[in-house]
């Protein structure tokens, strides 16, 4: 039986693999070379998983989430190995939520089919935009035909709950452009949208050679035009950047957003767990795909416990991104802190308008979702 003082536990698999780096990413993820060492990654995952299983406390897993890399490189016969193996060793919830991150290359579309018998029940497709002009820029190697093929494909194959990823602020897009992506989109009648802004990170293409990306009043013009048009198609905005349908929210995600616990296996993966006596850990493997493979340095992990003004920040950085907030019992529920010790910030934040004047909730008012980083760095720690 699940202990009642720990948080809900997700499962993060990282697929690093990728065909081609994209310019504006800055995820741990490395161009294929060759055939993918499938059967020792999937070797190494079991054994990373392995090491970890004392810290799950015999908690069922909520969520399992399938992020790269591209994901959908892998077999459909890989993906049915590691979650066999997972729930050799975890148990599952009776909802549990399984997504797959998968690209609309040609070279995985037949392989949908295969990733729902392996037990995938949530797709999440990176199509980015429909326009074959910005996916080039953006140095996707899909067209749009091949976007919304793919998406068919994934309907045919059975997935009824799935998300589309989209962004917006690209180089020379106007409110037409994006509004013609979010409609493309919505065309397929998906359960869950990600639109998020282009953002340049550091690390990347862009960074080093940036394009020129519309002002910031035309990238709020744009936003709004797409909310509205999302709203008027009956999605509702749960999350900065994220939008669902008939509750269908990212489990996975809100688990996150709600600071439960995370294990992180695969290459670059990052953790946070809670242990019986409230300690919080965050932890993360090696990075690059071959130290990973190598049992050795797999097994070298730093771990580091979360103090408890972090725990405060952390938890008020992910919990505020959601536009319902959450019950305030949960702050001390998931930081063990009490939360008469923030309550100076809280009413800080309040007097300016920035929280929800209620004592059950934490949550962004109208006027601070706009200022959501303002609001944030109110909690941040002393210096």
């Amino acid at each position: 039986m699940m202990p009642t003082n720990l948080p809900p536990l997700s499962l993060y698999i990282h697929l690093p693999w990728c065909i081609r780096k994209c310019p504006y990413c800055d995820f741990n993820s490395h161009e294929k070379k060759g055939e993918l060492p499938e059967k020792a990654y999937v070797d190494a995952l079991m054994d990373d998983l392995d090491q970890q299983l004392p810290r799950i406390h015999d908690r069922p897993l909520k969520s399992i989430f399938f992020g790269g890399g591209t994901p959908s490189l892998f077999s459909a016969e890989a993906i049915a190995a590691i979650l066999t193996g997972v729930k050799n060793r975890i148990a599952f919830d009776e909802r549990i939520e399984i997504t797959l991150e998968a690209n609309p290359g040609a070279i995985e579309q037949n392989r949908f089919s295969g990733f729902r018998d392996a037990g995938v029940n949530r797709l999440s497709l990176g199509i980015q935009s429909f326009q074959d002009e910005k996916l080039k820029i953006l140095g996707r190697i899909h067209h749009g035909k091949e976007a919304e093929c793919a998406i068919e494909i994934a309907k045919g194959a059975g997935f009824t709950n799935f998300n589309v990823d989209l962004m917006f602020g690209l180089p020379q897009q106007t409110i037409e452009d994006a509004l013609f992506d979010l409609t493309t989109a919505l065309s397929f009648q998906p359960t869950h949208l990600s639109w998020y802004q282009l953002t340049i990170e550091p690390n990347t293409f862009f960074h080093h050679q940036p394009p020129l990306l519309p002002a910031d009043d035309a990238i709020w013009d744009i936003q709004l035009a797409g909310q509205k048009l999302l709203q008027q198609h009956h999605f509702k905005q749960y999350e900065v950047s994220a939008y669902a349908k008939e509750n269908k929210y990212c489990k996975h995600n809100i688990n996150y957003w709600e600071f439960g616990d995370y294990l992180g296996i695969g290459a670059g993966a990052y953790s946070k767990m809670t242990d019986q006596d409230g300690n919080i850990t965050r932890f993360s493997q090696v990075k690059h795909p071959k130290a990973y493979l190598d049992a050795a340095t797999r097994n070298k992990i730093n771990y580091q416990t979360i103090a408890k003004d972090d725990r405060i920040f952390e938890f008020m950085l992910n919990a505020l991104r959601l536009t319902d907030g959450v019950n305030a019992a949960l702050f001390t529920e998931r930081t063990g802190v009490a939360l008469t010790e923030i309550a100076p910030c809280i009413e800080k934040a309040k007097q300016q308008g920035l929280l929800v004047d209620d004592t059950e909730k934490l949550c962004a008012s109208q006027k601070g979702a706009p200022f959501l980083n303002n609001l944030i760095a109110m909690f941040l720690p002393p210096p």
